[in-house]
């Protein structure tokens, strides 16, 4: 198997395309056409990491952090991006970062901190929108059927919990063939007049290679005409955090001793008590202050996520309360879900969880 088609399994969890525009994913070191010897799945890439994929003869490594973030105009090892990448190059260790595709996901990050919490009813706290687009096509009425089949195999037709979703609508088409066409129907130099079928259908974003590769080996015309738009419906099925509802409610301080145990915190920072049970949570893996007023709004209990700073605890304003849980806390079983994923996908060769901790806060 070659990374490519490891990446290819990746990109069917998480397509890069649904990462945030800040971001950088995807395959940052290495030929995607390598054979792969053996694959080592982390939340970081330190050197130790590189130096266990060596040590268990891994030449790829997939980690939900990016080493590089940022531009780097010089590799000369004087920090610790650049001695990753470095020795990585020297040992021909291939690099793939995934990260907020992943946090993206339907079954990414934060639905893994439902798992781990035993929230039931989950659903997306911030769906993406911009990802839906809408194929509109024409056919000749007597094909129009079959062709909506094939595109509905490809998967086009899906929106929101929906599928074999489009409209069609009937008219007549026109056209001649000039000089060096070769028409399936009509004839070169005379207009014809063709019954044909406007085919409208939906389609997720990070298929549409697939979709139109379908559509053009599917139609008779030798020129397909088709035009793509985007949707202004979010996608219910990507986007970041998510909240859920815990079977029974838990008074408040049992739930934070419940959430300090499963994520094996050092601590958790709080805003004040509301006095209420909890029963409906919303969490986001990593960074998410800017998701507070969300929680809010869907009427969670509590919103648990990291790296808050001091003022943004008074944002809870004794409508819920906030935990940060601290930032690889939150994240930490992200490795486990990918390596449980590509296990299901590969049985022949190694896919390895790295043993090493690269959370880099300790507590006292």
């Amino acid at each position: 198997m070659q990374i490519k088609e490891v990446i290819q399994h990746l990109e069917t969890l998480a397509p890069t395309s649904y990462a945030e525009d800040f971001d950088n994913v995807g395959l940052l070191v290495g030929d995607k056409n390598t054979t792969v010897t053996g694959i080592l799945v982390t939340l970081d890439t330190l050197e130790v990491i590189i130096d266990e994929a060596i040590e268990k003869d891994c030449n790829l490594i997939v980690s939900f952090h990016p080493i590089v973030f940022k531009g780097i105009k010089k590799f000369n090892g004087n920090n610790y991006v650049e001695r990753v990448v470095m020795k990585a190059i020297k040992h021909d260790i291939a690099i793939f970062a995934i990260h907020t595709a992943l946090d993206n996901s339907l079954q990414g990050v934060n639905d893994m901190i439902c798992e781990k919490l035993g929230l039931l009813n989950r659903k997306i706290l911030i769906p993406q929108s911009g990802n839906i687009k809408k194929l509109v096509t024409f056919a000749p009425s007597k094909e129009a059927d079959a062709l909506r089949s094939k595109l509905f195999e490809a998967g086009a037709g899906t929106i929101g919990n929906y599928d074999n979703c489009s409209f069609s609508s009937e008219g007549t088409g026109t056209f001649r063939a000039l000089k060096n066409a070769n028409p399936s129907i009509g004839k070169i130099g005379e207009t014809h007049y063709e019954k044909e079928t406007q085919i409208q259908i939906t389609y997720p974003r990070h298929q549409e290679s697939k979709i139109l590769k379908v559509l053009v080996e599917n139609h008779s015309y030798e020129e397909v005409a088709y035009e793509i738009t985007t949707l202004e419906n979010k996608n219910q099925h990507v986007g970041i955090g998510m909240i859920g509802e815990l079977p029974n409610p838990i008074e408040e301080i049992a739930f934070l001793k419940h959430l300090k145990e499963v994520f094996k915190a050092g601590c958790i920072k709080h805003s004040a008590l509301i006095g209420t049970p909890i029963k409906k949570v919303a969490v986001l893996g990593g960074s998410g202050s800017f998701a507070i007023k969300n929680a809010q709004a869907a009427g969670a209990d509590i919103f648990i996520t990291a790296d808050l700073k001091y003022h943004q605890f008074y944002e809870a304003e004794k409508k819920l309360i906030i935990a940060d849980i601290g930032h690889y806390e939150s994240e930490q079983y992200t490795k486990n879900l990918i390596v449980s994923y590509l296990r299901k996908k590969i049985s022949n060769f190694a896919i390895i969880l790295s043993d090493k901790n690269t959370n880099p806060i300790q507590y006292i």
